[in-house]
């Protein structure tokens, strides 16, 4: 990431390249990104991104420290929030995003149109 790239701009950049992914506006103004209609994820411009992961694996990014609890509901596993503050943060997001998009893909295949 630049100097002059904002952190959501350069995620959208990578987690778009992705064969499959779209990114836009939710309902509640959230930047989100898709694989057939299945969100891996979402922003909320430059300072948090949100997950939901399958419960023991979102337990285990709790204990490695890589997400925290989400603000809907902190006491479930199931979903997370990453703070956005440093490029080391991007980079994990991103990778967060991909470890979703290679669980969606694996799971339910890729558009005919990928």
């Amino acid at each position: 990431m630049s100097e002059t790239t904002a952190a959501n701009e350069h995620i959208t950049h990578v987690v778009t390249s992705w064969p499959g992914v779209q990114a836009g506006y939710g309902s509640r103004g959230e930047w989100s990104f898709k694989v057939q209609g299945r969100e891996i994820g979402h922003l909320h411009g430059d300072r948090v991104a949100h997950f939901g992961f399958p419960r023991d694996i979102g337990a285990e990014l709790r204990a490695q420290g890589r997400v925290g609890p989400h603000p809907v509901n902190p006491h479930s596993t199931k979903m997370a929030a990453r703070p956005i503050a440093t490029d080391a943060d991007v980079r994990d997001v991103i990778e967060l995003m991909r470890l979703n998009y290679d669980r969606a893909v694996a799971r339910h295949g890729l558009p005919a149109n990928a």
